[in-house]
């Protein structure tokens, strides 16, 4: 048995007659009968009753014709689906972000534009760092991120380079250090330091401390936590300075003030990043090409 079986049987129960639904279907009428027979002998039962006056569903008839059109009304739907998902309107992505580069500007607007154009794609957003993105993304539990990216990226991701943030330092709002503006490198060198752990971002962390060597200064860290977050209420409870990504300029922490260090720059390239795969699944296309509509506004 074909749909064709169905939409002919329909044709035919609709108008009770064979050559009022070959009009309607465009076939010839002996293309119908011929299908209708086939229908009733696949089924094992007669459909209609031949009568003098014309067609009569029978009781099968009656029955089969409620279940023949809602299969069709299934499988309709089920084309609808298919279609959406594989034009990116539907759907569902995971999406990691790290936090400082979604308070304002690209990231955010990016999200927004993405939901209003694709309203029917769930869109989950995970805040995660940068290694925990690039893990996850490998994994295949994460469809892309918004990364901060230093050196080569591992096998099987892609990027779409956005914009660079840089360094700035983190200062105790009580404390007399950056009060009258930029600082130099060595005006830093008496005081104790807030950071990540090494092994929370090596790379990172790496570049940070290397760039800070090579202009003298030593970071004299007291304490190590996970977050920027975390790291900025220690600077707020003047535990030390931090020196930390730029972003943070976009909702400063009541009792932190930030200061540009004329002498250290550490370069942040923002990226989104996502699995190589080519084609990337439908959604995930109409997420890079909304995100390349707002980076080009």
């Amino acid at each position: 048995m074909e749909l064709r079986h169905l939409r002919y049987f329909i044709a035919v129960a609709e108008q009770l007659s064979v050559r009022a639904a070959s009009e309607i279907l465009h076939v010839t009428q002996p293309a119908v009968s011929r299908q209708i027979r086939d229908l009733e002998e696949t089924i094992g039962a007669a459909l209609f009753t031949r009568t003098a006056r014309g067609l009569v569903l029978t009781a099968a008839g009656t029955a089969y014709l409620a279940e023949a059109r809602d299969i069709l009304a299934r499988v309709e739907s089920a084309n609808r689906t298919a279609r959406r998902l594989a034009s990116g309107v539907t759907g569902r992505l995971r999406i990691g972000f790290v936090e400082n580069a979604s308070w304002d500007g690209l990231v955010p607007a990016a999200f927004n534009a993405f939901q209003r154009a694709t309203p029917d794609v769930a869109l989950e957003l995970i805040p995660m760092n940068t290694p925990e993105q690039l893990d996850a993304i490998a994994a295949g539990t994460l469809d892309g991120g918004f990364c901060y990216r230093f050196g080569a990226l591992r096998e099987g991701c892609a990027e779409v380079p956005l914009l660079e943030h840089d360094v700035v330092l983190a200062v105790p709002a009580d404390w007399p250090l950056g009060r009258e503006g930029d600082v130099d490198i060595a005006s830093l060198r008496a005081h104790p330091f807030v950071a990540f752990p090494r092994a929370v971002y090596p790379a990172y962390y790496d570049r940070l401390i290397a760039a800070c060597a090579e202009r003298g200064l030593t970071l004299d860290i007291r304490q190590e936590v996970s977050t920027e977050a975390a790291i900025l209420s220690l600077v707020s409870a003047g535990v030390g300075l931090a020196i930390v990504n730029d972003a943070n300029r976009d909702r400063p922490p009541a009792r932190v003030r930030f200061a540009a260090i004329r002498d250290l720059s550490v370069r942040l390239p923002l990226a989104f990043c996502h699995s190589a795969q080519h084609p990337p699944q439908p959604a995930l296309q109409r997420f890079i090409e909304q995100l390349a509509t707002v980076q080009a506004a």
